[in-house]
């Protein structure tokens, strides 16, 4: 593992009454190496107002994002994807699959 890929994973505080009544976005992504990856494009998620959770798997390429689709919409998910590799050394890609 790469010293200098290391990213602090953030967490953020969500009543179960915002994770019930949320939407669900599932988002292919392409362009994570490793589990670093997963938790810098975790990370630029959680940090949109109106999402409320984010599971991210490396091995499926996948990204399930629980979001408020009256506060943000499917698109600027898949833009905050791509904002994930803003370092200069990663590059990042998303495409919906499926919004609920």
């Amino acid at each position: 593992m790469d010293e200098n890929c290391y990213v602090e994973p953030i967490y953020k505080t969500t009543s179960m009454d915002q994770i019930q009544k949320s939407d669900i976005a599932t988002l292919a992504v392409w362009g994570m190496g490793c589990e670093n990856c997963v938790t810098r494009v975790r990370n630029s998620l959680l940090t949109l107002e109106g999402v409320y959770g984010v599971d991210v798997y490396l091995n499926m390429a996948v990204a399930e994002v629980r979001y408020d689709s009256k506060k943000i919409s499917p698109n600027k998910l898949v833009v905050a994807v791509s904002a994930a590799g803003n370092d200069g050394r990663h590059k990042y890609r998303a495409e919906l699959m499926a919004a609920e």
